[in-house]
């Protein structure tokens, strides 16, 4: 019998709130918290059902993710969020695109940092994101916004992670088809360039040791989050 070390002791179990799981990212970050030691128990949040059961799992299906007061109650003792729910740019104004990426990630991540003050709070945003908020590019401008105002709220951390290309994890099934596409060409791309690629296992991984261990940074390019998965 392998007795446990003094780190694994010291270890906190991590209660996990995760937004997005019907999506590529937040299936995959689901996938690798019902699958990990620290991780005890796993709260989705979706519009529809994610289709996944496990011992750890609850899942609370809220069509209106705009008004969560009536499962207020359900959200407290928590002391992490993935929050992986997003959409793309292509064909949305502006402003529609900001009521999804900004309005209803800050209303999400007020409510949640009011509830859990021990939360960790990571977020899932995107390479080339715009923290001056004044760049031509207008999903990098909205996100680079949302980034700073969740770096303003009360949590006992919050890191904002922002992958480039992601490779998906074998025998999940909610693979965006540009990832999908580009699947053959990871061995190559991974070493020429490592700053910009990651795999969809090391992301989750990345998250889920921060929130025991931290990070030297609240911003986490694709090469911090290979790292930061390696960190236990």
């Amino acid at each position: 019998m392998t007795m446990p070390t003094n780190n694994q002791l010291s270890r906190k179990k991590i209660r996990a709130i995760i937004t997005g799981a019907t999506g590529m990212v937040g299936e995959g970050v689901l996938h690798e918290s019902l699958n990990h030691s620290d991780v005890e128990r796993v709260l989705v949040i979706n519009r529809k059902p994610c289709g996944v059961t496990h011992p750890k799992l609850t899942e609370i299906v809220q069509p209106n993710l705009f008004d969560l007061s009536s499962i207020e109650s359900q959200l407290s003792d928590y002391n992490a969020c993935f929050f992986c729910l997003g959409v793309s740019s292509v064909g949305m104004s502006e402003a529609k695109y900001s009521r999804i990426t900004y309005d209803l990630t800050l209303y999400i991540a007020n409510l949640l940092s009011g509830l859990n003050p021990e939360m960790v709070f990571c977020y899932v945003t995107a390479g080339g994101t715009d923290n001056t908020e004044q760049g031509k590019s207008m999903w990098a401008r909205v996100k680079g916004k949302t980034e700073n105002h969740l770096l303003q709220l009360p949590f006992k951390g919050a890191y904002m992670f922002r992958p480039g290309y992601i490779h998906p994890t074998k025998g999940l099934k909610n693979v965006h088809r540009f990832y999908a596409v580009l699947t053959w060409l990871y061995p190559v791309l991974r070493p020429i360039f490592p700053k910009h690629v990651i795999t969809l296992r090391e992301l989750g991984k990345a998250m889920i040791h921060i929130v025991n261990d931290g990070y030297e940074t609240s911003i986490l390019e694709s090469k911090d989050m290979a790292k930061a998965a390696k960190l236990p």
